[in-house]
């Protein structure tokens, strides 16, 4: 059943569910013997996190930052705050930014999240996405794992949201763009 304010489903919890076991799978041979730190940037990833590291069948580590650049809109501000940092110590670790979305690539760029893993002596910085919107990038950055590549479409569930709605959708949906708070 279509949840309320929703125009059609994208993605399904299964077909979720199995690209997910994937992305745990690459990742686990990619570092395996390795320091792996996860890093999560809240709100919208901490479900594909949470599913991703029941994949990863190698020791690791999980922090988190908290960005915002969407406020209550449909669209990147482009103006991205820092909400909270990263606590670990990145040196000589192996890092996974794992993103629910990437879509202009403001969030990543104007963070600097990238920037001071590198000049924190990070052994390597990689970002694994669920939702991939390269139809809008304006800032290039690195996308290592993908989840799906999507087109231009404001998504919820999963972890995402609009305005703090529709996070616990086991879907990825399509926003009615008739939805207003």
């Amino acid at each position: 059943m279509l949840p309320e304010g929703t125009r059609e489903v994208l993605l399904t919890e299964a077909q979720i569910a199995a690209r997910i076991q994937e992305l745990g799978q690459l990742i686990s041979d990619d570092y395996a013997g390795k320091n792996l730190l996860l890093i999560g940037v809240l709100k919208g990833s901490f479900i594909f996190l949470a599913d991703l590291v029941r994949n990863i069948s190698i020791p690791l580590t999980i922090d988190f930052v908290t960005l915002s650049s969407y406020g209550d809109s449909t669209t990147s501000s482009g103006n991205v705050k820092i909400i909270e940092s990263l606590r670990a110590n990145v040196s000589g670790q192996h890092v996974v930014v794992v993103e629910d979305i990437v879509d202009t690539g403001w969030t990543l760029s104007m963070s600097r999240i990238l920037e001071d893993l590198h000049s924190g002596n990070a052994a390597s910085v990689k970002v694994c996405t669920l939702l991939d919107k390269r139809c809008r990038r304006e800032v290039d950055v690195p996308v290592d794992y993908v989840g799906f590549e999507i087109e231009d479409r404001f998504v919820v569930g999963f972890g995402m949201d609009f305005d703090g709605l529709f996070r616990s959708l086991p879907m990825i949906a399509a926003l009615d763009e008739k939805t207003t708070l």
